[in-house]
Formats: structure tokens, sequence, C-alpha cells
């Protein structure tokens, strides 16, 4: 008889998560920050290991109290910079020996650090600092975005470049202005310094790359055509800046770009297939290629790009998983690994994806949990024009479990974007295979990381293409006997958005849990803190906003047809997906007749609740989860499966063809 235990959402409490790294120069040597719950406060903590890449040892640098972060080693890898918020207040920076010993404070910023990094010679760093706030005044909103999620009001507070000698703690400030520093490199000769930063006037959701001499002079713009610009990285000669941007706003699909600095030519590299994360570019010291994270068909893959007008991308690493913090040095790539099947710890591996291995230990607990077996799996479904294709998708169950099961159908967010495997965000994926139900996490037409094409065909069709595929996966598992009738749909930001527009034209649901979505797309354009230029992107209208369209593809003009019991979860202060779309959906299904719903409004959490809110919000938000799928699945009455009712895809290929669209059944035909 086995001696394992059956996760249960409480695990979130154990959790150790590997988040910010970084490697050490000419040493093998990685520190990294590891975030775990407080229960006590609610709320988390952070310290800062050091591993070396060898395995042959690692140490605790920090400890209670504070949240400590963004680990950064100088240039000679004896000394640790990292921001920390141990003395109270914001976050300040901090310097320890390599070796270990006591933390000092270097300077004091009058906000909150967010970012650093140390000069080519070791004696300086710069960082980020946000401006001065006014708590009690009126909230005055001249250009756009005036809010952002997880922030609030945006309009009192610069996020400034400033200049900190790490030795006596002076500080210089290097840029001021009504914009925002959001990313910055500093040239190898310690001469220059790239700067992502918003634009000033009525739309400063754009970004371009700028440039500055060392001492804060001399500032000048380098890009004008891109709609985004993020993290930037100097060549070591210093001759190119990469960095990964997008043409279109809103665009999640971001590219490697290279500028020459002497000239400001710039260029793509790559293709298509190529998208990248915006903090993750390391140089070949050669200056020849670019190691990056790529997302690629649902994984995470290391990849080397050549630098040169020919140069192809070469795959360094790979497997059926995704990466969280990624860092490289000379001989080793350190990073964290995500998959349902293991908990966050630190890995690393040679630069050629050799001799990979398990560094960190973080979650014993992990191995007392009977395990999860995760397997990719392909569907044959519609595509949307008449045809078919196939889609991938992860399968999650118990080990050993044998169908048929109850199906949890969990629909991911973007839609530019693909299944997230960490455990943080999917306690309950977890809590519900020890319950003897599999997952299935589809990256359905309109996911990111397989190809352009696939992607931006969504655009103008949300619900219409991709929902026929969710349906067509979940028919495939029923015959293959993995799921029978029992089952159940949920989905967060986009993923709530498919979901409750799933219930709105089927009944072959028989739970629903909408959280965070965009219900009413209309009056998301105007609430959401990216809505204004998202949304005209994702209807495939360009810049102007195509209200009719918007109107048609809105969950909520559908909502009140539902007979699925569906429970919404919302962070009360999102400004993402504001709490109105909830609120608008929950309030039109509530009065449409006697369908089972609920309303839970998380105060103080924003759009990340479920991953990055309060201990206690999560752990509510995932029971909430388990127990009404659990209810409403499992433990009502069996339903007769209905025929489906026709999709909107569906009729708008009859129209297309000249044809007249047959009249939609009403919820009692169905």
């Amino acid at each position: 008889m086995s001696s394992k235990q059956a996760f249960s959402v409480d695990d979130l409490y154990l959790h150790h998560k590997v988040t910010d790294l970084d490697c050490a120069r000419g040493s093998p040597v990685a520190a990294c920050a590891v975030r775990s719950v407080d229960r006590d406060s609610d709320g988390y903590i952070s310290c800062i290991w050091a591993f070396a890449l060898d395995g042959s040892w690692h140490r605790q640098l920090t400890r209670r109290p504070g949240h400590d972060s963004s680990p950064v080693w100088s240039p000679d890898g004896g000394q640790l910079a990292f921001l920390s918020d141990r003395a109270g207040g914001g976050s300040q920076v901090y310097l320890l020996p390599r070796d270990g010993g006591e933390a000092r404070q270097v300077g004091q910023f009058a906000q909150s650090v967010s970012d650093l990094q140390w000069m080519p010679d070791g004696r300086g760093a710069r960082g980020h600092d946000a401006g001065e706030r006014k708590q009690s005044a009126p909230e005055v909103a001249w250009k756009l975005p005036y809010k952002s999620d997880g922030i609030g009001y945006m309009l009192a507070r610069e996020i400034r470049l400033f200049r900190l000698d790490a030795g006596s703690g002076k500080q210089r400030q290097l840029s001021d202005g009504a914009f925002d520093v959001l990313g910055f490199g500093i040239s190898p000769n310690g001469r220059h310094i790239a700067y992502a930063r918003t634009r000033e006037g009525r739309f400063a959701h754009r970004t371009d790359l700028w440039v500055c001499d060392a001492d804060g002079s001399s500032h000048r713009q380098l890009t004008r055509e891109l709609a985004m610009v993020l993290e930037p990285a100097w060549s070591p000669d210093g001759r190119w800046i990469a960095f990964a941007g997008a043409r279109e706003e809103g665009d999640a699909q971001e590219c490697l770009w290279l500028l020459e600095f002497a000239t400001g030519t710039l260029r793509r590299l790559g293709d298509d297939s190529l998208n990248v994360g915006g903090d993750a570019l390391h140089w070949s010291a050669d200056g020849k290629s670019i190691v990056c994270v790529r997302p690629h068909r649902g994984r995470h893959q290391v990849v080397s790009v050549g630098v040169e007008e020919d140069g192809g991308i070469e795959v360094l690493l790979a497997g059926d998983r995704q990466l969280g913090a990624f860092a490289a040095c000379d001989s080793h790539f350190a990073y964290a690994v995500d998959s349902p099947a293991q908990p966050s710890e630190l890995w690393c591996s040679r630069t050629d994806g050799s001799n990979e291995c398990q560094l960190s230990d973080f979650n014993p607990w992990w191995k007392e949990r009977t395990p999860i077996a995760v397997e990719t799996r392909e569907f044959r479904v519609p595509d949307g024009r008449g045809g078919e294709e196939m889609v991938e998708g992860w399968l999650l169950r118990a080990a050993g479990a044998e169908g048929p099961l109850a199906l949890l159908n969990d629909m991911h967010g973007g839609p530019a974007s693909y299944a997230l495997l960490d455990f943080d965000t999917n306690v309950y994926w977890q809590a519900l295979c020890a319950r003897g139900w599999a997952v299935l996490a589809l990256n359905a037409v309109g996911s990111a990381s397989y190809g352009r094409e696939f992607c931006d065909r969504l655009m103008g069709h949300w619900g219409e293409y991709d929902l026929p595929q969710h349906l067509a996966a979940v028919r495939q598992l029923q015959s293959e006997g993995v799921c029978d009738a029992r089952v159940a749909v949920c989905g967060k930001s986009y993923g709530g958005y498919l979901s409750s527009w799933a219930i709105g034209h089927t009944q072959l649901f028989r739970a629903a849990i909408v959280m965070a979505p965009v219900g009413n797309i209309e009056t998301h354009y105007g609430t959401s803190d990216g809505g204004y230029y998202a949304d005209p992107l994702y209807m495939g209208s360009g810049e102007r906003f195509d209200r009719e369209l918007a109107r048609r593809l809105s969950p909520l003009q559908h909502i009140e047809k539902a007979r699925t019991p569906t429970l919404f979860l919302q962070g009360k202060d999102d400004e993402r997906c504001p709490k109105c779309q909830s609120e608008e959906l929950f309030v039109s299904l509530a009065r449409a007749g006697e369908t089972p719903a609920e309303l839970v409004l998380y105060p103080g959490e924003g759009h990340l609740f479920l991953s990055e809110g309060a201990p206690s919000c999560r752990a509510d938000a995932s029971r909430r989860i388990v127990d009404w799928v659990q209810q409403h699945a499992v433990n009502s009455p069996s339903r007769t499966s209905p025929a489906l009712t026709p999709t909107l895809s569906q009729r708008g290929q009859e129209r297309e063809r000249g044809e007249e669209p047959g009249q939609e059944p009403q919820a009692g035909d169905r």
C-alpha cells in the first residue's frame, strides 16, 4: 500500500519558488531569490541563495526579515548586490560579500528601487526609483494609460534612472521627465546607457529605445518605428544593442531586434517562429550570437541566434516543460523549471545543453505526494475555415489513474499566450487530480508559440474559432475513454472570456469557473488599463475600435442562455479586466433564471490574484474551484448531454457561402 499523500490546496503554503537569477562572470556560481509563503503574515518572504553550478556547494546568503530579490553579481564576482525591503518601506539596494556575512545598505532612495545593474568597473550601480507620490490628491487623467494593474493610478509618479556609488552611497539622478524608464543596459566601456522608456504625450503605452551618456547627458532616441521595446542588452564590443520588441501596440509576440549603435540601423533577427522573452538576452563572449529563451509549441527552449544577416537558430536546451528564471555564464546555464509534475527548483546545464542536473531541493515535501502524470496530446479539430488541423494540449492525471475520469477543460489567458505550467498559478490542478480528475490544458488556435499565422488567425474571431477546437478535444478524450460526461470548464482573463462564451453556446459543461474575464469587450475597451490599444488589435480592426464586432463577440450577449452552474472569481482591484466585467456577467446570469451562480470578489487583489495574490486569497480561490466543479460536475444528478449549439464560426461560414444561417436554438431546445 502506497504511503504517498494526495496533493491538496494547502500545499501552496509549502511551495518554494525560484524567482530572480544571476550568474557570476568568470566563475560558475549562481545566485537566486527563493520565494516562500509566510502564513502568519499572509504574505511572502524571499531569501537569496548561492549555488556552485558544478553542484559542489550551496549556501543561503540572506534570511528573514524582508523580501530580498534581484541578486546581481559584481563584475569581479566578489560582491552581490540585491534589493530588499528589510528596513521597512520600499526596496533599497544592499551589498553582500560573496562568501556571506552582513549585508549593508547602500544609499537611501525616496521610493522603491525596482531594478539594478553594476557599472563595468564595479564601482557603481544603476537602478530605477519611482518618483514622488501624492496619496490623497485628486487623480487627474490627461494621458493614456493613467492606471495599471497592481499599481492603480500612475500619473503621480515617474520611474527614473539613477547612479549609485557602491562605496559612498552617493546617488545621482540621470533621467527626468514625464516618462518612465522601464529597462536599461550599460555599454561594456561604461560610457553609455541604453534604456527603454515610455513616450511623452497622450499615448504613453508605447516604448522606445533611448541612449544617454553615463553622466546622464546627451539623451537621444534610437527607435521610432516600433510600438514596444523591452530590456536592451549590449554586445561585448559595444557595436550592437539587442532587445525584444514589437511593431504593433498590444502585440504579445515579442521578436528579437538588433540595432547597430553607430549607424542606428535596425533589423529583426530570425523569422516569425522566433518569439522571445524580454529580460533574458545573453550575448556570447565573441559577440556573434545571442542566447535567449524562446516559447516554442507551448514549451520553452534555450536557443542561440546568430547576429549575421544569414544567422540561424540553434536549439541548445529543450524539453516538455517551461522555464522560469534564466541566467547564463561562459560555461553554464542556470534556470528554474516549471512543470505540473515537479516543483520549482534550480537546474543547470553546460552551455551546449549537456550535463543537465537539479541543484536545489527547496521542496522535499513534493516527493511525499502521489505523482502527477503529464503527457502532451494531439487533437484533430476544425480550423475555423472549413478544414481541419492538429492542435496540442497537456493532459494531467494522477499517476496510474484509469478512466473514465471527470475532466476540467482549463482555457488559458492571452489569447496570444499558451497554457502556463507553473504550480503557483495552478494549485487546483494537482488538487483535482488527487480527487480523481483529469485536467486538459489545450493550446487552441490563437495560442502563441505555434507561429504567427496560428496566433493571428483568432483576431476578430474570439470564441468562434477556438471554442469548437476545445469541444472537439473534449469529445476525442470522451471517445478514448479518458473522461466521461462529467466535464467542467474554467479560465482566467481571456480564458475567462472563453469559458463564459462557452456556457452561452453549449451545455457540454456541467460546471464553469469564470475568473477575471473579458465579459463585455465594448466596456473592457474603456475600463481596462490596456484595453484601448489591445482590444482593437485582437478584434482585427487596426487602431479603429469596431464596437459592433465587439458587441457581437461579447459573452454578455449570450450569457442569459447559459444553463451551466457558474462561479465567478475576481480581484476587486483588477485594472486589467476590471470587476465590472464579472459583475455584468454574474448579474445577467443570475437574473436570467434559476442557474446557480456566485460571484466572489477579493478586496485588495488585482488581476494576478490566483498566482501572486495573498496566500489566503489563493487558497480560498483554489478551494472554491475544486469544491464548485466537484459539487456540480460530479455530485449533482447526471444530465443528458444535449446536442451542441451551432457556433458563430459555423454561422459565419454559412454567411461567407451566401447561405442564410439557421435560427439559433433556444436554451431549452439544446
